[in-house]
């Protein structure tokens, strides 16, 4: 069967939606959504984060400091009536007991207080609610006198890089929600509406891609010890959900994310994207394999549609439309909260383009092989070349003057034994020795011209300009006797007798090209150069090569030759003067 451009799209078609199913290539979904979908915007100024900087540990000492400056803080905090007060910071043991009582007092008098717990997890999990091994919370005390608790679990992709919030997991039977998420729900208590978590886009571990809304450092972050001092008044941060985390390096809690690679982001400021996404319902909902699958088939069909209608070059342009028109209806989805998968139609798109180009080079090659092994039986496989090369410029009618060698070849005795042998031999033999004949021009580089019933043309230094083109006549001649010996050795044991060659060579001028009608040409050569060659090779006795005194003239230095003197030929008022090749030097 030969193989078409639609087979090989085919290929790539079943091998991107087989990569597509199982997620093979998701680092070029991850940079399709990290650098088409994610566009930073203006940072929601009812979120601030108090941060537990450098600055902080040079005032306040090392970390972890005590309960009491915690208490102190919540107090302060509580002043100025902010919505919701979340520590990002774990309190999984007791200190001393008096600090520990302040702090859990101050939670209990603040009543909006999250706190955080941490899961511990296996190796592996199976789509569905992921189950926690173990459970991290506050110190006893501490968990009843907060107003909410959830997990700050992070899970980070392949290449580390934060995508999904982890909306749940269970521990022991109990659903224990996300940090975030507990935050949201006691702020749209506080304001008398109901967080409705059904609007999640969850995936099959309970995970929702993030949304995020800016890069490091764009939340306002002010300094733990610059609330505790008074240098920024309670009631700025009135009715604004204050995120208490960690800023400095020391603590390890920082992650990359889609809108800096190269920048890590305080686990904090995470949040404070996760709860901005949810406040404004930002999310975005990751089309189903099936979806992405019928989307990336009608490209491929649009694709191959532009590839199969137009020139490479239009089709190539109109391709590269197609991927932008993609890439811009798949950041317009995304704001419309579809995530739209890029990473296979995109890539699949540009390989096909390449594939195009690999393909019709490939068939091209094969063809012009093809052609050549076919028209080359018929004609000399240089005027094929030639014909390939220049297309239909190759075709035209026309023909070029330039001194050619020119050899006919003729086999003697050849009527006897069509008298004797069945037509069905004589094809068989016929075709021995002109295969021998043949075979004997390629190898000298000549050109076969045509086949003349039992005789041969051919000519040299055309279509292609050759050297010393005499001499390798000479040869191909030469070679052409020597190989008749075996031939002639065949025939004589099966007919009780043999043939034998008669070769006539002449150089000189002739018009060479394609000679004919426009419907039916022949790429010859004509002229009286020609017409001599023909006559010296009729008066060739059986095995004999005769020359002219052209081509004796440029090959006698390296030839054995004896001089046949003059003879007259027909069309010819002047004899020609003749010798005969008996070797080569």
């Amino acid at each position: 069967m030969k193989i078409k451009l639609k087979h090989v799209m085919a290929v790539l078609t079943a091998l991107a939606l087989l990569c597509l199913y199982r997620g093979t290539f998701s680092q070029a979904e991850f940079f399709f959504q990290d650098h088409v979908m994610q566009r930073e915007s203006p940072v929601d100024t009812q979120i601030v984060i108090v941060a537990v900087d450098d600055q902080s540990l040079e005032d306040l000492g090392t970390w972890p400091w005590s309960r009491s400056a915690h208490a102190q803080l919540v107090d302060t905090l509580s002043e100025g009536k902010p919505e919701v007060i979340a520590f990002d910071v774990t309190f999984a043991t007791s200190s001393d007991e008096e600090s520990d009582s302040e702090f859990v007092d101050a939670v209990a008098r603040a009543g909006n207080v999250v706190l955080p717990v941490y899961g511990t997890f296996s190796e592996s999990a199976r789509l569905g609610a992921i189950e926690a091994e173990e459970l991290s919370e506050p110190f006893d005390g501490l968990k009843e006198a907060a107003a909410a608790t959830g997990h700050i679990n992070t899970i980070t992709d392949s290449d580390r890089v934060v995508r999904k919030a982890l909306y749940s997991f269970n521990k022991d039977g109990v659903q224990v929600n996300s940090f975030t998420w507990e935050i949201y729900k006691l702020y749209m208590q506080r304001l008398g509406k109901q967080a409705d978590a059904s609007k999640l886009p969850l995936d099959g571990f309970q995970r929702f891609p993030i949304a995020y809304t800016s890069s490091p450092n764009q939340y306002e972050a002010i300094s733990y010890s610059a609330v505790l001092s008074g240098d920024v008044p309670a009631d700025y941060f009135t009715n604004k959900i204050v995120l208490i985390g960690p800023y400095a390096v020391g603590f390890n809690d920082d992650y990359l994310t889609p809108m800096n690679d190269k920048q890590a982001m305080n686990g904090v400021e995470i949040h404070a994207n996760i709860l901005q996404q949810l406040m404004e319902q930002d999310f975005k909902r990751e089309l189903d394999w099936k979806w992405n699958a019928l989307v990336l088939l009608a490209s491929v069909v649009l694709a191959y549609y532009l590839f199969r209608k137009l020139n490479m070059l239009l089709s190539f342009l109109s391709v590269a439309a197609l991927i932008a028109v993609f890439i811009g209806g798949g950041r317009y989805l995304y704001g419309q909260g579809i995530l739209l998968s890029l990473g296979y139609a995109v890539p699949l798109l540009a390989v096909s383009c390449l594939a195009v180009v690999i393909f019709n080079y490939v068939s091209e090659l094969v063809e012009r092989r093809r052609v050549t092994d076919i028209f080359g039986r018929y004609v000399a496989p240089q005027v094929v070349s030639q014909i390939l090369k220049n297309g239909e410029d190759g075709l035209k009618l026309g023909g070029s003057r330039r001194v050619l060698t020119v050899l006919f070849v003729d086999i003697r005795g050849f009527t006897p034994l069509s008298e004797k042998a069945e037509p069905e031999e004589i094809v068989e033999i016929l075709n021995e020795y002109l295969d021998l004949t043949a075979s004997c021009i390629f190898e000298q580089e000549g050109t076969l011209d045509k086949f003349i019933g039992d005789a041969t043309m051919a000519i040299f230094n055309a279509p292609l300009l050759l050297e010393d083109h005499p001499m390798k006549a000479v040869r191909a001649a030469w070679a052409m006797k020597q190989g008749s010996v075996e031939l002639e050795k065949k025939l004589t044991e099966r007919f009780g007798f043999g043939v034998k060659f008669g070769i006539g060579i002449h150089t000189g001028p002739a018009v060479f090209g394609n000679i004919g009608s426009k419907t039916r040409m022949d790429y010859t050569a004509i002229g009286d150069t020609v017409n001599t060659a023909a006559r010296l090779e009729s008066n060739a006795k059986p095995g004999q090569i005769v020359l002219s005194e052209s081509t004796y003239e440029a090959v006698k230095d390296r030839i054995l030759a004896e001089s046949l003197g003059e003879i007259k030929v027909k069309g010819k008022e002047q004899g020609i003067h003749i010798y005969e090749l008996e070797g080569l030097k």
